[in-house]
C-alpha cells in the first residue's frame, strides 16, 4: 500500500501539467468511465505486445534466433503484458477510490492515467455556499440599576447604588446589512429584563389611589427591594470590523475578538411588579412578598447601547418612559453593566 501511494503521488506530479477536462466524459457515469479506462489499458498493452511479437518475428526471419527461442520470447512477452494489464487496472481502480474519498466537493473526482488526468462526475455540482446573512445568539446582561427623577443626581438618589441591580436574558438575531461587507449589522430579538431598586432610609413603596411613593417602614428593614419585570424587543445597529475567511465553497465573516459598538433601543410591556421586605418582630424573622401594579406604566421603551471586544461588552440602558404613570413624578430607570452575547 505504501508503494502504491508513492506511485500515485509520483503519477499525479508528473501529469499535473497535462490536465484534460473531457466534457463528454464528465457526463458519463462512474462505472462507464472505469470500464472505458479498463478497455483503454487492455488495448494499449495488446498494441505493445503486438509490436514485440512483430519484432521477434523479424529476428526469426533474419535467422537471429531459432523457432524455439522465438516462441519462448513471445510467451514471456505475453505474460509480461498480461501482468501489466492486471497491475495497471488495479492501480487505476485504487486511485479512483483514493480520489473519491478525497474529492473537493465540486462533484467531480480526478483519475490519472498515462500522464493524463480526467474528471469523473460523482454527484451534481453543488452551488457555492456562502454564510447565512442571519445568525443568532443568547444574550445575558447584568449589573447595577438605579432610577432618577427630574433634577436628581446619582449622589442624592432614593435607591442604594450597590444594592440595586438588574438582570437581562434573551435571544437575538444578527443580520448583515450589506451583501459583501460586514461592517454594519442589525441586531434584534426579545429579552426579559428584571430591574431591581432598593430604597434608602428604611423605606418601601406604598400605593394610595393613583399615587405611589416611598414611605418609612414601621420596623427595621433587613431588606427592601422593588422589582419590575419587563418583556421587550431590543433593536441595535452594530458597527465594527470583522475578519473574512473565504474558500471555493463558502465565505465566513467573524467579529470574534473585534471591537464593536451597538446603538439602539427597546420597547415592550411591563409584565409584573413586586416588593420583597425582610424584617424582624420581637426576634421573629418576617418575609413579605407584595404584588400589585403600583401605578407603573404598562408600556416601556428606552435607549440602549453596548461597546467592547468579542463576546463581552460594556452595556447601558435608559428608560425614556417613566416608571410610574401620572400624576406621579417622573422617575426614569437606568442600568449599567456587562453584556454577554453567547454564540
Amino acid at each position: 500500500m505504501r508503494l502504491l501511494f508513492f506511485q500515485l503521488v509520483f503519477l499525479a506530479l508528473t501529469c499535473s501539467t497535462q490536465i484534460i477536462y473531457a466534457q463528454e466524459e464528465k457526463e458519463q457515469t462512474k462505472e462507464q468511465i472505469l470500464e472505458n479506462k479498463r478497455q483503454e489499458i487492455i488495448k494499449e498493452e495488446k498494441e505493445k505486445l503486438r509490436e514485440k511479437v512483430e519484432a521477434i518475428n523479424k529476428r526469426l526471419e533474419d535467422e537471429e534466433i531459432t523457432v524455439e527461442e522465438a516462441e519462448k520470447l513471445k510467451k514471456e512477452a505475453a505474460e509480461l503484458h498480461a501482468l501489466n494489464i492486471e497491475n495497471r487496472i488495479t492501480i487505476m481502480e485504487n486511485e479512483y477510490e483514493f480520489e473519491e474519498r478525497n474529492n473537493d466537493d465540486t462533484g467531480y473526482i480526478a483519475i490519472a492515467e498515462n500522464g493524463k488526468v480526467i474528471t469523473v462526475r460523482v454527484n451534481e455540482e453543488r452551488e457555492r455556499k456562502y454564510d447565512k446573512r442571519t445568525t443568532s445568539d443568547l444574550v445575558i446582561a447584568a449589573g447595577f440599576n438605579n432610577a432618577l427623577g427630574d433634577g436628581q443626581s446619582i449622589n442624592d438618589s432614593d435607591f442604594k447604588l450597590a444594592g440595586s441591580r438588574f438582570f437581562e436574558i434573551g435571544w437575538a438575531w444578527k443580520t448583515r446589512v450589506f451583501d459583501n461587507s460586514n461592517w454594519l449589522r442589525l441586531k434584534y430579538g426579545f429579552s426579559f429584563m428584571f430591574d431591581g431598586l432598593k430604597p434608602t432610609d428604611n423605606r418601601y413603596y406604598v400605593e394610595d389611589g393613583d399615587e405611589t411613593f416611598l414611605q418609612e417602614f414601621e420596623y427595621d428593614l433587613d431588606k427592601s427591594k422593588f422589582r419590575m419585570d419587563k418583556l421587550v424587543a431590543p433593536v441595535h445597529f452594530e458597527f465594527g470590523p470583522s475578519s473574512k475567511r473565504e474558500s471555493k465553497n463558502y465565505v465566513r465573516y467573524s467579529t470574534e475578538g473585534k471591537f464593536k459598538i451597538g446603538l439602539g433601543g427597546y420597547a415592550g410591556v411591563m409584565i409584573g411588579e413586586r416588593q420583597k421586605l425582610k424584617y424582624e418582630i420581637d426576634g421573629d424573622k418576617q418575609k413579605d412578598k407584595l404584588k400589585g401594579d403600583y401605578n407603573t406604566n404598562d408600556f416601556v421603551y428606552g435607549l440602549s447601547g453596548y461597546m467592547g471586544w468579542g463576546w463581552a461588552t460594556l452595556y447601558a440602558k435608559y428608560d425614556l418612559q417613566p416608571i410610574f404613570a401620572d400624576p406621579n413624578s417622573d422617575l426614569h430607570n437606568f442600568s449599567v453593566g456587562l453584556r454577554f452575547d453567547v454564540d
